[in-house]
């Protein structure tokens, strides 16, 4: 999953925590001032970890979290899949379930190039 750390700029997130991508807070948030978001990877247990130990953590929802040089992170799938964009159009990193859904999940397998392009 990926999350958010919270923290007053020039704060780096603990050693160990992987770090994708940063941006200056969105000012639409309260008390943004000096602020950097550290978009990180990790189990819910890390985030939880984390915020026990008092840094800010922000659980991400499936949508777009532009950063400050026209790209961000995209979120879908409740969580599951995530994406780095260097622009809106170019995925610099992407991730997904770590198994595919089973038919007994409803999960067939399509492939999209071929149903849509027929190639």
């Amino acid at each position: 999953m990926m999350f958010i750390i919270r923290a007053d700029g020039g704060v780096l997130p603990p050693a160990g925590v992987p770090v994708k991508i940063s941006r200056k807070t969105p000012d639409i948030v309260a008390d943004s001032t000096g602020k950097i978001d550290y978009f990180c990877v990790g189990e819910a247990e890390a985030a939880t970890a984390l915020r026990a130990e008092g840094w800010d953590v922000v659980e991400l929802r499936d949508g777009w979290y532009a950063d400050d040089a026209g790209g961000g992170v995209g979120i879908s799938g409740h969580g599951r899949y995530w994406e780095i964009r260097d622009t809106l159009l170019s995925v610099k990193e992407a991730v997904g379930p770590a198994a595919a859904p089973t038919a007994a999940e409803g999960g067939d397998e399509v492939n999209v190039r071929k149903a849509i392009f027929g190639v």
